[in-house]
């Protein structure tokens, strides 16, 4: 059984005891989180829409943490300008737990 999960802008294909990795939520580490926006959940049946209006996915935070330093580099010919900067996204690791359908 699976379920299709939207949260932090982005769709996550999950099942129960998968360990994900979502943007940043505010929770801490060891607590308890539900998603209750659920698309789609596929069992004996596939089910979207209205169908799983009530479904949900419960989920324990294993860790926050920051993902592998991206770097952006700007550069213009000619002129000079040269523009270096890196990025670290923050993600949250969840593990999921049951799909309620």
């Amino acid at each position: 059984m699976y379920a299709i999960i939207a949260t932090g802008g982005k769709q996550y294909k999950v099942a129960e005891g998968d360990e994900i990795r979502v943007e940043k939520l505010d929770v801490e580490t060891g607590s308890e989180i539900t998603f209750d926006q659920v698309l789609a959940v596929s069992g004996e049946t596939f089910k979207a829409g209205a169908d799983v209006a009530d479904a949900s996915v419960t989920a324990t935070v294993t860790a926050q943490g920051r993902g592998k330093k991206v770097i952006v580099y700007k550069y213009k010919r000619k002129t000079g300008y040269h523009k270096k900067n890196g990025h670290r996204q923050a993600y949250t690791q969840v593990k999921i737990d049951k799909i309620n359908a």
